[in-house]
């Protein structure tokens, strides 16, 4: 007779129980800024899946991809700030 056993770990893996840490929000609170122009840098592009590019299009995505991209770099001076002992001589 074969017995029907549930599979736990896939029912629990998704419980009520089972949030983020404080720590993971505040990594995604310190992360938001990148993902919010990443979005833009998306929207951008994608309002341009069905037509041609204008002069205009390109200066949204040109604009929404140096916002993407100084984000990152905020993002990483400020995490390799965070993470270096000491401080400048």
């Amino acid at each position: 007779m074969d017995h029907i056993v549930t599979v736990q770990d896939a029912v629990t893996a998704f419980a009520d129980f089972m949030e983020p840490t404080d720590a993971e929000l505040d990594a995604i609170e310190r992360e938001m800024p990148a993902i919010l122009a990443d979005v833009d840098l998306l929207d951008a592009h994608i309002i341009t899946l069905d037509r041609t590019p204008t002069e205009l299009d390109a200066r949204r995505i040109r604009r929404a991809r140096r916002r993407a991209l100084a984000a990152r770099v905020a993002l990483l001076n400020s995490a390799a700030g965070a993470s270096l002992p000491g401080g400048a001589a």
